[in-house]
C-alpha cells in the first residue's frame, strides 16, 4: 500500500457521488475509485445482515483496486455496518452519520428536522448519538421514495416536489431551525428543498466534515499523495450509466459493471 494508491468509496447509488465532490475539492491531487451499488439501492429498507453483506463486497471491490482507504459514503451502510467493516479488514475507514451534533448545538429553537432513510434512523448509531441532545427535539422523518427517484433521474419531477412538501411541511410546523440531511443522496435535493423551507431554516450535511476527517486519517495513517497533478477518478455502477455520467455532468469516467 503506498500513498499514491486511489481512495476508495462506495455508496448504495449516485447519492454518494455528493461526498466524493467534497474529498476532490478537499484533495485534488489524490486519485479516486467510486463505486455505486444502484442495482441494489436504497439500503434503507433491507434488513441489518443485508447491508453488512453489500458493504463487505463493495469494500472488497474497492480493496482489489489497491483502495488505500475506504470512505462508507452512505448514512445506512455506515450506522449499520462501519463496525464490522473495521472488525473484518485491515485498512482506514471513514463513516458518514447525520450531522445531528451541529445542528443540535447551533439550534435556537432547540428543534430540529432530519430528513432520512428508514435504515438509518432505526439503527442504534444514531439512537446513541441522538441521546446526547436530549435538551433538542428531533423530528425524524423517513424519506420513503426520495433514493429510488434520485436513482432514476427524476430529481425535479412532480413526485419528487410533492414528497418534499409532504415531509417538510410538519417540520416546518413544528418550528425547527435547521434541517440535517441524513443521506448522501440528498444533497442534489437541496435546490427543491430551499424553494419549500423557509430562509431562516438552515441545511446541513456531512460532505465537508467527511472530507476533512478523510483527509486527517490520511495523514495520520497512509499519507497523502505526492503527486502533484490533478487526481484521477474512476466511477463504477452496476446499473444504467447514463444517471451517474449525467450527474457527474459527463466529466469522468463511468465504467458499467456487473457486481
Amino acid at each position: 500500500m503506498t500513498n499514491n494508491n486511489p481512495i476508495g468509496l462506495f455508496d448504495s447509488g449516485i447519492g454518494g457521488t455528493s461526498i466524493w465532490s467534497a474529498i476532490h475539492d478537499l484533495l485534488p491531487n489524490e486519485d479516486s475509485v467510486y463505486l455505486a451499488d444502484s442495482k441494489n439501492a436504497p439500503y434503507g429498507q433491507k434488513s441489518k445482515e443485508e447491508i453488512i453483506h453489500l458493504s463487505c463486497k463493495n469494500t472488497e471491490f474497492l480493496l482489489e483496486l489497491n483502495c488505500k482507504i475506504v470512505v462508507v459514503a452512505c448514512n445506512t451502510a455506515t450506522t449499520n455496518a462501519i463496525k464490522e467493516l473495521r472488525a473484518k479488514y485491515d485498512v482506514p475507514f471513514i463513516g458518514i452519520e447525520p450531522a445531528i451534533k451541529p445542528a443540535a448545538l447551533n439550534s435556537q429553537q432547540h428543534v430540529i428536522g432530519i430528513l432520512a432513510t428508514q435504515g438509518t434512523l432505526n439503527s442504534e448509531l444514531f439512537h446513541q448519538t441522538a441521546q446526547q441532545f436530549q435538551n433538542t427535539k428531533i423530528i425524524e422523518q423517513i424519506g420513503h421514495g426520495l433514493v429510488p427517484l434520485i436513482e432514476n433521474g427524476d430529481i425535479n419531477s412532480p413526485e419528487m416536489n410533492q414528497l418534499l412538501h409532504d415531509y417538510l411541511n410538519p417540520m416546518i410546523e413544528a418550528n425547527i431551525d435547521y434541517l440535517v440531511l441524513g443521506c448522501s443522496h440528498y444533497p442534489y435535493l437541496i435546490p427543491q428543498i430551499k424553494k419549500i423551507l423557509p430562509n431562516h431554516i438552515k441545511i446541513i450535511d456531512s460532505g465537508e466534515a467527511v472530507a476533512r476527517q478523510t483527509k486527517k486519517i490520511l495523514v495520520e495513517n497512509v499519507g497523502l499523495s505526492q503527486d502533484t497533478k490533478k487526481g484521477k477518478a474512476i466511477f463504477y455502477t452496476n446499473a444504467n450509466s447514463k444517471v451517474l455520467s449525467d450527474i457527474l455532468k459527463h466529466q469522468h469516467e463511468v465504467i458499467q459493471k456487473d457486481f
